[in-house]
């Protein structure tokens, strides 16, 4: 048995008897019980599942214009990029500061989740008639339209990416990236021959700074070219 006199000095007592631990039905990542949902094929509760989708909304922004992933600087081209950035951040602290002492076993959730999926199949209506539709392909010799549907999905999901832009944000974003890049040149250009190592240095700043513009614009078109075909 241990008792304080046993433990070493400093150890807090009240935090070991408090330590959060993962039990069946609560979120996998913070212990919490409220609003509890599959999110990726885990129980996640409401609040992990918001911040979690704040970064994937983050992800798919740059993804989508191609620029640098998320994480490690909120150094961005303007300023919607740097909201995504700076929430993902934000979204990042917080689930890093909720997380479980110690996450539990994936074999250990998969086994909790089997009683209540086994329940949500038996309960859900249509079930037979499901299972017989499926099973009666497996009887018949001329089926042999079925296998063309999973070519139909890859195609609607190859074109997908390309439905998500947003044209007319798209075209907003151009702008203002090329009024960006009208003002580095004319600081350029009123730098001329840097004479001293600072105006060196800030001229090498701003030709980075063109370079990532000129980058994103080519990365723009290419998501333009994409959504008007």
């Amino acid at each position: 048995m241990i008792d304080a006199q046993t433990l070493s000095p400093g150890t807090d007592i009240h935090a070991i008897r408090n330590i959060r631990r993962w039990t069946p039905g609560d979120c996998v990542w913070c212990g919490d019980n409220r609003s509890v949902e599959m999110f990726r094929n885990e129980p996640r509760c409401g609040t992990c599942r918001e911040q979690e989708s704040i970064i994937d909304e983050a992800r798919k922004f740059v993804g989508m214009y191609g620029l640098r992933p998320i994480g490690g600087t909120l150094q961005a081209d303007d300023d919607e990029e740097y909201e995504h950035r700076l929430g993902a951040r934000d979204a990042r602290r917080a689930l890093n500061e909720t997380r479980l002492d110690e996450l539990p076993d994936p074999a250990a959730v998969r086994k909790a989740l089997r009683p209540r999926a086994a329940t949500v199949v038996a309960e859900s209506p249509g079930a037979a008639a499901s299972n017989g539709e499926a099973a009666a392909p497996k009887s018949r010799s001329g089926a042999t339209s079925r296998p063309a549907a999973p070519r139909q999905q890859s195609r609607s999901a190859a074109s997908s990416p390309a439905e998500s832009v947003d044209v007319k944000a798209l075209e907003t974003r151009v702008a203002g990236l090329l009024d960006q890049l009208g003002s580095i040149d004319a600081e350029t250009a009123k730098i001329g021959e840097p004479a001293g190592l600072a105006a060196r240095a800030r001229l090498s700043d701003l030709t980075k700074q063109r370079a990532t513009v000129l980058r994103t614009l080519a990365a723009l078109e290419k998501a333009r070219i994409a959504a008007s075909n």
